[in-house]
């Protein structure tokens, strides 16, 4: 496997991401339960945010003066495309964790528990998968056409399923718990289980948290093919999935309350898993460059958030606007 990455540069990242996800809950334990405000969610995203383009900075510095400013540019535009598109698609995940949450009925002051759990199996999860699918890349040649096909497949299927409302009740994996361990609809503080009549019971909390690790399986089969269109080098695709990972808790406060305005994002999305796939099926064909690439994404996704921010807004103010029966 082919990667700019020297073996202090990965040992440094796992150190950066192990110190990150250490203050994060040394700060969630040191907080306790508690309803995260608007502000913090906006502090946290900024965080995490110039985080990440502190990050491809420093990389783009280093590269540019031991490989060049070619490679530097590379490089750093492919990161910034993988990180993008990662970053989108886990919008996807935060409208999932919100129906899970309001299904559940999960009190706002333990969600922040239950995703910080979450995004720790997803790093783990995420880290071997894209491991062992760079090497397949590397060992075998053909499968990127089975990624781009895969991919051109899931953003079809996401454009027509945009519009349906997700069906809880009749998850197999929640089907499966129920009738294989005790569930009980009580909570115990951020406990994952409870004695009731001298019988352990699982509660709401563990639910959510088995459906959230079953979920990220499911997104990190979508998400990660479509980074390895962009580039193969697992140490780019690695450091921007997580990047991407670790600003998901706040992010999800952030947007926990806007979900509604961003109705059309899942179709912007899936043309974004279109785009990307076609790009993988014609990397032998034709090479789109790096740049238009970032541009398209960019352009899809911000195109859908506009056009979902004006079209909420317009039927606000028709509804405002509307004369009331007599």
């Amino acid at each position: 496997m082919e990667t700019i990455g020297t073996w202090w540069m990965w040992a440094g990242f796992a150190l950066f991401v192990v110190v990150a996800i250490a203050i994060d809950l040394w700060v969630m334990e040191r907080q306790g339960a508690h309803t995260v405000t608007m502000q913090e969610a906006v502090r946290w995203s900024l965080l995490w945010f110039s985080l990440a383009f502190v990050f491809v900075g420093l990389l783009w510095w280093y590269l540019d003066t031991h490989q060049g400013r070619e490679v530097a540019n590379t490089v750093s535009m492919q990161f910034i495309t993988g990180y993008l598109v990662e970053k989108s698609l886990s919008v996807d995940n935060i409208f999932v964790f919100l129906v899970l949450f309001n299904y559940f009925a999960i009190p706002q002051q333990y969600q922040k528990r239950a995703l910080i759990i979450g995004i720790i199996g997803a790093i783990v999860l995420r880290t071997a998968l894209i491991l062992v699918g760079a090497w397949l890349l590397a060992t075998f040649h053909w499968l990127l056409y089975v990624f781009g096909a895969f991919l051109v497949f899931t953003g079809v299927k996401m454009w027509f399923a945009a519009s349906q409302e997700s069906d809880i009740a009749s998850n197999p994996v929640l089907g499966f718990l129920r009738r294989h361990m005790n569930i009980t609809d009580q909570f115990d503080g951020e406990k994952l289980s409870t004695m009731i009549n001298g019988v352990k019971h699982y509660t709401p909390l563990f639910v959510v948290l088995v459906l959230i690790g079953t979920t990220d399986i499911i997104f990190a089969v979508d998400s990660i093919p479509a980074i390895f269109a962009i580039t193969s080098d697992p140490f780019i695709v690695l450091t921007a999935n997580i990047f991407a990972i670790l600003g998901l808790r706040a992010l999800y406060f952030l947007l926990a309350d806007l979900a509604n305005r961003f109705h059309l994002l899942a179709y912007g999305l899936a043309l974004v898993l279109v785009f990307i796939g076609s790009k993988m099926l014609l990397i032998d064909v034709y090479k789109i460059p790096i740049g238009y690439a970032l541009l398209v994404t960019a352009v899809l996704i911000a195109g859908s958030i506009i056009l979902s921010l004006r079209t909420t807004s317009g039927a606000a103010r028709s509804s405002q606007q509307a004369p009331t029966e007599r």
